[in-house]
């Protein structure tokens, strides 16, 4: 019996060697899909740890899943060691850091910032968009006006180390425009999904983008539906990897949708990456993973390639988990 079916089966398969495990976590060798009782937690990569740990906390005092996923979310902002989110993030190919972040509850209410320069949490900002305003998305200076009226924390970027790596990177790669490779050590974003004591739904998604993107460039992570999607009636979903694939397919929205119509949550991850597959004819690079859980405590992931994993969170567990997976790299 094949790994897919053992998954299909409910069953759990020893893996061990699979996977190349991130430095400094610990890794269960099994491929998951797992039913979960009471509050708990989940977020895409190895800083979803200390994003979970903020977010446990929130939910532990009986808030709500969107407060939590907000709150991990900010950990991960203030995180000057990662290069994908927040104030240690990567600038555009002028050198600007741009963040973006949306943020959903389980009754349809949004918020999101694109584009957003010079503020320290694009999380907390897109909650206020949600709450304070009639809209669902601001950008650019329109966003960042928002966010200094209602008295948002203002950080300068990029920060110095970034800067150097910026102008090394500028010297050297002026012409050139790659994909970027989205591994344990680029993750790209951060997305996080949670359920709270009163059985609720919430999520946030949270970046600074591609690396020396385009200016202007916006990917799947404020896009209500593509990087984040939750809905009561049946779960959420969150994603992570080339936003632009992510994008096309809807991949967060169509993940719920697919839990709603009776798919397991990692058979509904899986379903969205085969479209992502069968819609790219150049897979070189092209990463993108989803996890998901729906509204009977069911967990689940998968990605296009090997090296996916997201950080878990519950009353008795606090851990990494490997997701199923298309192909190796």
């Amino acid at each position: 019996m094949d790994r897919r079916k053992f998954i299909q089966a409910g069953s759990l398969l020893v893996a061990v060697g699979m996977i190349e495990p991130v430095k400094g976590a610990i890794l269960p060798a099994y491929m998951f899909e797992e039913r979960i009782e009471g509050p708990l937690i989940i977020s895409t990569w190895i800083h979803g740890l200390e994003a979970n740990r903020a977010g446990w906390k929130v939910l532990q005092q009986g808030g709500s899943a969107l407060d939590a996923t907000v709150a991990g979310a900010m950990q991960t902002e203030s995180d000057i060691t990662n290069r994908s989110v927040g104030i240690g993030g990567r600038p555009d190919r002028t050198g600007h850091v741009t963040l973006d972040a949306c943020c959903m509850d389980g009754d349809g209410r949004s918020g999101s910032v694109g584009f957003l320069e010079g503020i320290a949490h694009p999380a907390a900002v897109a909650k206020a968009v949600m709450e304070k305003t009639p809209h669902a998305m601001l950008v650019g200076a329109g966003a960042k006006q928002f966010a200094l009226d209602h008295g948002f924390e203002t950080i300068k970027t990029p920060i110095p180390e970034v800067k150097k790596d910026y102008l090394a990177w500028k010297k050297e790669n002026k012409d050139l425009f790659k994909r970027p490779k989205i591994n344990h050590e680029n993750h790209d974003t951060i997305g996080l999904i949670a359920r709270d004591a009163n059985g609720s739904f919430g999520g946030t998604c949270t970046t600074s983008g591609w690396a020396y993107k385009m200016p202007g460039r916006l990917g799947d992570s404020p896009i209500i539906g593509a990087g984040l999607f939750v809905d009561n009636e049946v779960g959420a979903a969150t994603a992570t990897g080339l936003g632009e694939a992510i994008i096309r397919v809807a991949g967060s929205a169509i993940v719920v949708e697919l839990m709603r119509n009776g798919m397991k949550p990692s058979e509904a991850c899986r379903e969205v990456v085969m479209r992502i597959i069968r819609k790219n004819k150049d897979l070189t690079g092209l990463q993108c993973g989803f996890i998901a859980i729906d509204n009977k405590g069911n967990v689940g992931g998968f990605s296009v390639y090997n090296g996916f994993n997201f950080a878990m969170k519950t009353n008795t567990r606090d851990e990494m988990v490997d997701t199923e997976y298309d192909r190796k790299w």
